[in-house]
């Protein structure tokens, strides 16, 4: 009996790493092989299609766990950062992730995929509007303003290139977003 809760656990272990894995390779190169991801993990193949049975599969959890990662993040970027800062920080990271997503291309297409897309849509409005609300509370932007309009605004971060000259173009256009929010 005391050894299913230790194979529960490892198996939890298991298949963060070939999350976190996973997640790193594909923004490296999103034709990563499933069986290069669960060398890198450390892990069998066998060990990554018993909780991935498809690519798809794997995709579509990477996704939902940056997601889920990013907007349980809030309280600690807040707890670190000046509101403002806590914000220009959490919008960057959504982008990189986004760039991942856009560059897995038909993969995030089908019905499973544009439903978890879908169903990531209330958690990020609600963690846009905690920054936006601890920025109104701390004077660096007006009342009022709208997470979805903020969301929609800054989508262009991810439509910069992933390279040295687009990242300096997503500073610039966040700070020229940042500035209409004041």
């Amino acid at each position: 009996m005391t050894g299913a809760p230790q194979q529960r656990s490892d198996a939890l272990k298991n298949r963060e790493a070939i999350l976190q894995v996973a997640h790193d390779a594909l923004a490296e190169s999103p034709d990563a092989s499933l069986n290069s991801i669960a060398k890198r993990a450390g892990v069998g193949p066998g060990t990554l299609y018993r909780h991935f049975p498809t690519r798809e599969a794997l995709l579509l959890e990477v996704y939902r766990h940056d997601i889920a990662r990013l907007t349980g993040s809030v309280s600690e970027l807040l707890a670190a950062h000046p509101p403002l800062e806590a914000l220009r920080r959490w919008f960057t990271t959504l982008s990189a992730y986004v760039r991942i997503k856009h560059d897995l291309g038909e993969a995030l297409h089908s019905a499973a995929a544009q439903e978890i897309i879908s169903s990531s849509w209330p958690p990020v409005t609600a963690a846009v509007q905690q920054l936006l609300d601890a920025c109104e509370r701390a004077g660096d932007i007006r009342p009022g303003v709208d997470p979805v309009d903020v969301i929609m605004l800054l989508s262009c971060l991810w439509r910069t290139p992933d390279t040295p000259e687009g990242t300096a173009q997503a500073d610039r256009l966040l700070d020229l977003a940042v500035t209409g929010l004041r």
